[in-house]
């Protein structure tokens, strides 16, 4: 294991799901020296994967962090929510005296092939308030303790390929992204002056929880298995990469520790595709 965070405290959203990219966010930073609250909406979300039955969310990512000897602590907070966000924020300032690191994984995705004339409004205000105001609200508050500290700074937020791009059938999600990219550039500027840095990175097709529900309604039509349904879509969505597969969590992880190390001081604003070819502009 690594210690060039060693000393650094990181605050990661959305860390609770067993295959999401918050939690090996989380796992990765840990490996790198940091201390790390995980906080999530939910404190332990059911999986659609064979074999996660016994997960405890959150606990168990404590426990894993804990077992590389690193300190950990969780809090239940919904990024939309700022009284569950000031909680947790206090509660992580209260155990470890400051906050060094923001990855902003939480998000939703809501209905995906409706179009927007089929669409229902109050989903579409889901997902605003998760992935647009929700990384407003954090990084309000992480960014208030890190000014406050006044010793720099860094946030990643977890935006998306669909933030670049025409999302037919997934208008407000693709929308909500677009926000995320843009609240990036914008904080990046106003926190500039406290050598906080702030990106973001969109990834591409990765095999995360985030598609259960999609994974689970549209094996249902076909009649077929979540695992039959997933692998196929594994197989066609890889067929659209140039590199021909889809994205593993952990190289999620790694652009999110590059982001937050001494390697990237020199960047801030910038919204790093991680697509495998998909998205290349």
């Amino acid at each position: 294991m690594g210690n060039a965070l060693s000393g650094k405290v990181a605050f990661v959203t959305g860390a609770a799901a067993k295959r999401g990219m918050g939690r090996a966010v989380a796992l990765r930073l840990a490996t790198e020296g940091a201390d790390v609250m995980v906080t999530d909406k939910f404190a332990n979300p059911k999986s659609a994967w064979a074999g996660d039955e016994g997960w405890n969310g959150l606990a168990d990512v404590v426990k894993e962090i804990e077992a590389m000897g690193r300190k950990a602590a969780c809090a239940v907070a919904g990024v939309e929510s700022a009284k569950e966000v000031i909680a947790a924020v206090k509660a992580t300032i209260d155990k470890f005296g400051q906050i060094d690191i923001l990855i902003n994984c939480a998000g939703t995705r809501g209905p995906v092939g409706v179009n927007i004339v089929d669409g229902k409004e109050e989903d579409w205000e889901l997902m605003f308030d998760v992935n647009s105001v929700g990384t407003m609200i954090v990084s309000k508050y992480v960014g208030k303790e890190m000014i406050r500290r006044n010793q720099g700074g860094k946030i990643v937020h977890i935006a998306s390929a669909a933030g670049k791009l025409p999302c037919p059938g997934s208008a407000a999600y693709a929308a909500s992204k677009w926000a995320v990219i843009g609240i990036t550039q914008a904080l990046a500027v106003e926190l500039a002056p406290y050598k906080i840095n702030v990106n973001a990175i969109n990834p591409g097709f990765f095999a995360t929880n985030l598609r259960d529900d999609d994974a689970t309604l549209h094996s249902k039509e076909k009649g077929i298995s979540i695992e039959q349904f997933r692998a196929d879509e594994y197989k066609f969505l890889s067929n659209t990469v140039p590199l021909k597969r889809m994205g593993k969590v952990e190289e999620i992880a790694d652009l999110c520790y590059f982001l937050v190390s001494d390697q990237s001081e020199y960047l801030t604003g910038l919204n790093i595709n991680i697509t495998g070819g998909t998205l290349m502009h």
